[in-house]
Parts: C-alpha cells; sequence; structure tokens
C-alpha cells in the first residue's frame, strides 16, 4: 500500500506535496509503525498501539480526502487508496476487538 502511496505522492502538485501530501506520508509511515510494534509486543500492551494505528489510520483517509477534494489526486488514485485503506480499517477493528476480548477474559481469570 506504501508503494503505491510513493508512487503517487511525486505526482502531487507542488502546492500540496510538502505540506497535505507530506503529512499523508508520514501517516502511512507511523501506521506502519504502531502496527509492527503491535505485532512484536506482549498481549495486554497491544492495545494502545492498536488505538494509536486505528485513529492514524482515520486521520489519513481524512487528508486523503481532503486531497482528492483539492483535485491534487484524481479519482481513480483516490479510490485506488481509500478501498484498501478501508480493509485496513476493517482488520484493525478486528484486531483491537480481539485483543481487548482477550485482555478482558485474562483480567477476569486474574481476580
Amino acid at each position: 500500500m506504501y508503494i503505491f502511496w510513493y508512487s503517487i505522492y511525486h505526482l502531487v502538485p507542488k502546492t500540496h506535496r510538502y505540506t497535505l501530501a507530506l503529512k499523508i506520508d508520514t501517516l502511512f509511515i507511523e501506521l506502519i509503525e504502531m502496527s509492527a510494534s503491535a505485532s512484536f509486543v506482549q498481549k495486554h500492551d497491544k492495545i494502545p498501539y492498536l488505538r494509536t494505528a486505528i485513529r492514524k489510520l482515520d486521520t489519513l483517509k481524512i487528508l486523503l480526502m481532503v486531497l482528492w477534494e483539492t483535485r491534487s489526486i484524481d479519482t481513480k488514485k483516490y479510490e485506488l487508496l481509500s478501498t484498501p485503506l478501508d480493509e485496513i480499517g476493517k482488520m484493525l477493528g478486528g484486531w483491537l476487538g480481539q485483543t481487548e476480548k482477550a485482555s478482558e477474559i485474562s483480567s477476569r481469570s486474574r481476580e
């Protein structure tokens, strides 16, 4: 997903490339970082990373929409970016839900 975004990043007009598109690029990298961190930490430590990843993903999707609405990327590129991001959101939400349930069960068993 990021590689596809990177190929688009250089096509964004200069008026948005070093502002909005740069922020989107940063969010993509932070999203990758949060997801990777969540995959490597203990189960009980995953929740903050997953919540941060979801928040960054939501911000990323909004900023991509702004980029599209300002006509800095065309509709086809926007669709090719936003559709997989929606799927990533569903996966992160499911992962968070499972982790919260496991954490809840673990807390109950300790009581």
